[in-house]
């Protein structure tokens, strides 16, 4: 809206970029151009203010398809007011001079001229076209058909009006069509999230089948390792015991062969000593048997004499006194006769 200054009976007006204006006084077009500024009589002028930016338009349908369903199409169409001049002879653009307010509702002509143009070209184009492939292909279709159907539309390069972009934001069908589309979907999705579970599931089952025959295999192998273990230790205890059982035969022979020695020494020693006890008997019986009864008694005498202090009690039995005696006896009377 233009800004509108007040002075002493005279009013200024300044635009802006986005906007044309155009000033007649007393029908002779005085001012037009966007942005500008000047000063007017408000009792002779008479204005127009004409956007020149671009405008979105937001639109919504109800059509119908090929197979009779119906559907909503929502659609946005942006223009902008390529010919001021030629939008401000079609249409009512005037504002008024003390406030700069428009007089008519020039916009909404303009939207209702879009919206007509656009639902028809969407209605064409719905009624031809089946709910199965509108679904799939229908937002491309409607923005084609709408954006051809506008730019051929002779009524608005008549109204100054240009078509930049033309969009569908969405076409769905009623909520009970659009639920049961969604169940055959959903149940496929269900049916592919199920079968990733289950390949899933497979898949851990098949890593633990795994898991399991690695850890069997470990303890096979463990208890292999295990037996030759066993059987080394046997086979080194049994080499040992041999070992073992050769050295204490080894000893033992060792052992043997010492004690026959020691004991052929031994003997032969003692043979030797008997020997020479013998032979030592023998000469001393020798050299005796030449002596007479009476030197040998002597002789005895003198070996108890010399042992007495070693004998500590003598024990003389009646039987051996009387042949002591007898003996004594004959060996006095012997000689006297």
């Amino acid at each position: 809206m233009a800004d509108i200054i007040k002075r002493l009976g005279m009013r200024h007006l300044r635009g802006t970029p986005t906007a044309h204006i155009r000033h007649h006084r007393s029908g002779r077009l005085v001012h037009e151009g966007p942005g500008i500024s000047f000063w007017y009589r408000s009792l002779t002028a008479a204005l127009s203010e004409v956007p020149v930016d671009d405008r979105e338009l937001a639109m919504t349908f109800h059509a119908r398809t090929a197979d009779f369903q119906d559907v909503t199409v929502q659609a946005t169409v942006t223009y902008r007011i390529g010919d001021p001049a030629v939008a401000a002879e079609r249409l009512d653009f005037s504002i008024d001079p003390d406030t700069g307010v428009w007089r008519g509702s020039p916009l909404e002509q303009l939207s209702t001229l879009l919206t007509e143009s656009a639902q028809q070209q969407v209605l064409d184009v719905m009624a031809r076209t089946p709910l199965e492939r509108a679904l799939a292909d229908g937002v491309g279709l409607v923005r084609e058909r709408v954006a051809a159907g506008l730019a051929a539309e002779p009524r608005l390069p008549a109204t100054g009006i240009e078509i930049v972009t033309v969009r569908v934001v969405a076409l769905r069908p009623e909520p009970e069509v659009e639920r049961a589309l969604r169940t055959p979907a959903r149940e496929r999705i269900q049916q592919e999230a199920d079968r990733a579970t289950y390949e899933r599931r497979a898949v851990a089952v098949e890593r633990e089948r795994t898991i399991a025959e690695n850890e069997l295999a470990s303890k096979i192998e463990l208890a292999r390792r295990e037996e030759q273990l066993v059987d080394q230790h046997g086979t080194n205890a049994r080499r040992q015991a041999e070992e073992q059982a050769a050295a204490d035969a080894v000893r033992a022979e060792a052992e043997a062969a010492r004690t026959v020695r020691l004991a052929q020494a031994q003997a032969q020693a003692e043979r030797e000593t008997g020997a020479a006890k013998a032979e030592a008997q023998a000469a001393w019986l020798r050299v005796h048997a030449e002596v007479d009864a009476g030197t040998l008694r002597a002789l005895t005498g003198m070996q108890l004499a010399q042992h007495v202090p070693d004998i500590a009690s003598l024990t003389v039995s009646p039987d051996v006194l009387t042949g002591l005696l007898a003996k004594l006896a004959g060996t006095h009377s012997g000689p006297a006769a």
